[in-house]
């Protein structure tokens, strides 16, 4: 029997890995989950900062890490700089400081363009769950587990999901755009 509420789980989680995605990315503002997607190589793995200190973000243009372990302020300072984000860590014993500069307009665009690409590779996403869901209801039909009508009335559910998603990731990409835009 065909589930369709799989592919709905499916493109639900497409659109949180997109939404986590795009809370890393770096506004104007600083944001502690920009740091998210960094990982330090510490104790023989690859950590998040946030399991390495304490992030907060005292003010709008700055991000501070109270680093527990004094050994890792370095690696963090080290995965910091290699990671895209533009900033440039200052050291003050196990206080790591991290100013957010002023997005230039080129950066901001070069954002948007990023930006637009992850939203695309989100909706590619979508659509391959929705070419996932259609081949299995032919599956069933050719294997008459199925009624073509059964077949009609899921492949409608399955696009009204994929249009659903679809526009989510639009609104997501149109309100994080003008969130980059903003000075």
């Amino acid at each position: 029997m065909f589930n369709s509420s799989q592919y709905d789980e499916k493109m639900s989680k497409t659109l949180d890995v997109f939404t986590k995605e795009l809370s890393s990315l770096r506004t104007g503002r600083a944001n502690a989950s920009m740091l998210d997607l960094v990982k330090v190589d510490v104790y023989g793995q690859q950590m998040p900062i946030n399991q390495l200190g304490t992030i907060t973000t005292p003010e709008p243009r700055a991000i501070n890490i109270q680093v527990w372990d004094l050994n890792n302020v370095n690696l963090i300072d080290a995965a910091i700089k290699k990671s895209e984000l533009g900033l440039n860590p200052q050291i003050d014993g196990q206080l790591i400081r991290l100013p957010v500069p002023d997005l230039s307009e080129e950066r901001r665009n070069d954002m948007k363009k990023i930006v637009k690409s992850m939203g695309e590779k989100s909706k590619i996403s979508v659509r391959n769950i929705r070419r996932e869901g259609n081949d299995e209801l032919k599956k069933l039909l050719k294997n008459k587990e199925i009624s073509e009508d059964d077949v009609k009335k899921n492949e409608k559910i399955i696009q009204d999901q994929t249009d659903k998603y679809i526009k989510l990731i639009d609104e997501k990409v149109t309100t994080k755009e003008k969130d980059i835009m903003t000075i």
